[in-house]
């Protein structure tokens, strides 16, 4: 097949001294719709493009990408898209806030010490535990109510929830650890929810959502929970406070050894930074309850 190019038609149209205006009026119309057609087809690619790159890929893993000190970082999508979930991982703003969580796979004797760094400072936090840890320590889910903090759900056996396709499966994870708190402790759990390890998709965040938790993912964490390596104070203390930033939604870990003996010491450093502690109900839109719920 023959490639015509422009430069060919505009020489054979034109002739010396004067235009074939009869061959050129015709030709000139057909290349103009060609460039608004070929112009309008880009258009449409580059708006699926954005469109079908989806927010979150089928199975992810959350992660954090940093700037400056003190800077908010970005993540894996952006908090306009995450709402559509009725998901977070920051705060809207340049107000100095932190919304403290703690993820309690198991209890090694580190939790307490935390919440009593939180009742000194009067900071409310957010525990999302899995089947094990209230299995195994009731009373201090009992004493995490009785102080005022929000118990939120963390599945019941921690599994890679990306993995779970239906919705079956995906409540009863939810279900099981909310029916379990609620036999321990006589409230209601909060209506929060975050994947183990991350991992998450569309259809799972979509999935929490109809079952009417909010996800709360993070925008300041650090390797707190292997047990074997531990960070020493100073690791702990030149990652949490060099990167907080205003509205971080902290992830820490309840079995850390390092995070039960700094807490005190943290919250008082972030205090002199000018921060102060809120619930993560303030994140939401309509303000859901921060606290676990007396049942009737």
């Amino acid at each position: 097949m023959k490639t015509i190019y422009v430069k060919d038609v505009v020489r054979r149209i034109a002739r010396p001294g004067k235009w074939d205006w009869q061959k050129a009026i015709p030709t000139f119309i057909f290349l103009c719709a060609m460039f608004f057609l070929g112009r309008a087809a880009a258009e449409v690619i580059g708006e699926m493009r954005l469109t079908s790159a989806p927010v979150m890929t089928e199975s992810e893993n959350w992660g954090l990408g940093f700037g400056g000190e003190g800077e908010k970082p970005t993540g894996n999508a952006s908090a306009a898209e995450l709402k559509k979930y009725d998901a977070y991982f920051c705060g809207e703003g340049e107000e100095k806030v932190i919304y403290l969580t703690f993820d309690c796979g198991y209890e090694n004797g580190n939790t307490e010490p935390i919440l009593d760094a939180l009742k000194k400072h009067n900071a409310q936090a957010a525990f999302f535990v899995v089947g094990h840890f209230l299995e195994s320590a009731p009373d201090i889910v009992k004493r995490m109510v009785a102080e005022n903090h929000s118990v939120g759900n963390h599945t019941y056996h921690h599994p890679d929830m990306s993995k779970i396709s239906d919705m079956a499966s995906f409540q009863k994870e939810m279900d099981d650890v909310a029916s379990l708190f609620k036999e321990i402790t006589g409230t209601e759990l909060a209506m929060y929810y975050r994947p183990p390890q991350g991992k998450y998709s569309t259809a799972n965040l979509q999935m929490a959502k109809e079952l009417g938790y909010s996800t709360f993912f993070w925008s300041l964490a650090y390797v707190d929970w292997n047990q074997d390596d531990q960070p020493s104070h100073e690791e702990a203390f030149e990652k949490l406070t060099k990167r907080i930033h205003p509205g971080a939604i902290v992830l820490l870990h309840s079995t850390s050894k390092t995070n039960g003996e700094i807490m005190d010491e943290l919250l008082t450093k972030w205090e002199e930074m000018g921060y102060t502690f809120r619930p993560l109900s303030d994140l939401m839109e309509g303000g859901k309850e921060t606290t676990n719920r007396n049942v009737q």
